[in-house]
């Protein structure tokens, strides 16, 4: 595992990379440092490593960290129950690091439990290096990355094979929460379902992306969900999204 000690300054996004390849890390490291508002803080080989190091208490010498690059296949400890850990003990007075999952299209089966980890996001192995840029940034922002296209059709993927509603029994809670909703914050989830930013939201649909802000925060609200990534599951699970709209 290994640590950079920084100056903290208070606006450089701060990065830990979780992964039990060390060329990879090299790689992202390298790539993430080379930008001017980017640094990588923290190393770890695999989620225990991680874990240990993101406890709040192990925290005081290494400081702030912003977002996590979390692999899915370690050994040890899988980045999975490494994200469900590291989000569990945020608290609000210290919230805990932003996760985005480094996945494939193989470990679909591995991605919906990361979501409901509370994970922010995913982010394919292969992407493109700006791509891995962009997602942090976003995540950081307080958003979630699901605007590329790989990450929908990932989530897309993955909610073909939840289980059907049974006719005429009882609403799910994702059902119920979603019934809940205004018919405005239904069309921006809708748009939110397909990757519109807040700002092509307001475009879409000829308001201000304040307004737009605001619509995004009830819903999230109303669903329960911790950001737009799980509101968008919730908004599969209920049926109001299905693969392929």
């Amino acid at each position: 595992m290994t640590e950079q000690p920084s100056a903290h300054r208070s606006d450089v996004v701060r990065v830990a990379l979780v992964d039990d390849q060390q060329l990879v890390r090299a790689g992202f490291r390298m790539v993430i440092d080379s930008q001017p508002d980017l640094e990588v803080v923290l190393e770890a080989g695999d989620g225990a490593q991680a874990v240990r190091a993101l406890d709040p208490a192990a925290r005081t010498a290494l400081g702030r960290v912003d977002v996590v690059l979390m692999d899915v296949r370690m050994p040890t400890m899988d980045g999975l129950e490494a994200t469900a850990q590291i989000i569990a003990r945020g608290t609000d007075a210290d919230p805990a690091p932003r996760v985005i999952v480094l996945t494939t299209f193989d470990l679909d089966e591995y991605v919906m439990s990361a979501i409901r980890a509370g994970a922010s996001g995913f982010l394919l192995k292969d992407a493109p290096p700006e791509e891995m840029l962009t997602a942090i940034r976003t995540v950081h922002r307080g958003d979630a990355v699901i605007a590329p296209s790989s990450t929908r059709r990932l989530i897309e993927h993955l909610v073909s094979a939840l289980p059907e509603a049974v006719p005429d029994g009882p609403p799910s809670p994702a059902r119920a929460a979603v019934d809940d909703l205004t018919e405005r914050e239904r069309e921006v989830l809708l748009l939110m379902a397909r990757g519109r930013s807040n700002t092509e939201i307001g475009r879409d649909l000829f308001v201000a992306e304040a307004t737009v802000k605001t619509h995004v925060g009830r819903i999230l609200a109303k669903l329960g969900a911790r950001d737009r990534v799980q509101a968008v599951v919730t908004a599969y699970e209920a049926g109001l999204v299905t693969p392929g709209t």
